[in-house]
């Protein structure tokens, strides 16, 4: 079960975080992976680490809101494979700031990166999957789009909009043998959140909190991804799954 031997699949924002994380689960579950990011030299040394371990990996350098590199990367994933059978869209970028003091420039350029760019990959994708009658889209959301926080509203309304996006995807692409997912983690131990680690008392509340009572690490991420890309998911359809220590089950 849960081997994707075969498969070829795109991981946006791979080259760290969470997005490494599922990267090296599915190339461990037997894909080929295009590992995508805007550091080629960091790719490239991830690309390394999966070969070194006898895994499968390319690298694919892009803006992920660069719509005519998004059109032509994908397209060219199709032709060199014959097929795109798994697209994480995991790319994100964070902002903090007061609403009060919030720039509109970066509430849309959070949206350009989180929402948009994640739209524009998904369209490309459907365009090489449909034909294929078979695809897997995951998308990251996040539990924050579920029990908000202050002072990142760009984030939050961009992650909210992609948990609806994940339900009308499926929606629209399930006659296609398509599914559309969302992971929506919790609060992981990610480069992104290395200011709110180093905080002695955000990383308490967060483990106090928390159930689980810590941190998600990064190599717990790829699993669920795993399971969403396989044939074994084929009718889990517009969910939602949120990776977060029960801490959104939590009173």
């Amino acid at each position: 079960m849960f081997n994707l031997d075969s498969k070829v699949a795109l991981v946006t924002g791979a080259s760290r975080g969470l997005g490494w994380g599922m990267a090296q689960a599915l190339a461990r579950a037997g894909a080929v992976v295009v590992l995508n990011g805007r550091d080629n030299a960091a790719l490239e040394a991830k690309k390394a680490e999966l070969l070194a371990a006898g895994l499968k990996a390319e690298v694919a350098a892009f803006d992920v809101t660069d719509e005519l590199a998004v059109v032509s990367i994908v397209a060219g994933i199709a032709k060199r494979h014959g097929r795109l059978d798994i697209a994480v869209l995991n790319a994100g970028i964070q902002h903090r700031s007061p609403i009060t003091e919030f720039a509109t420039a970066d509430f849309q350029r959070v949206i350009e990166t989180n929402l948009t760019a994640v739209w524009m990959l998904a369209r490309e994708c459907a365009k090489v999957m449909i034909p294929a009658r078979h695809g897997r889209i995951i998308l990251t959301g996040s539990m924050s789009a579920i029990a908000a926080r202050p002072t990142i509203s760009a984030y939050i309304a961009s992650k909210g909009a992609v948990h609806a996006l994940t339900r009308e995807l499926a929606v629209e692409l399930a006659q296609h043998a398509i599914t559309v997912n969302a992971i929506a983690p919790g609060y992981f131990a990610t480069e992104m959140n290395t200011a709110l680690i180093d905080n002695d008392e955000f990383n308490g509340w967060v483990c106090k909190r928390t159930p689980a009572g810590r941190w998600g690490k990064v190599d717990e991420i790829g699993p669920p991804c795993v399971f969403l890309a396989s044939d074994e998911a084929s009718f889990v359809n517009g969910h939602v799954l949120v990776v977060d220590g029960a801490f959104t089950a939590s009173m």
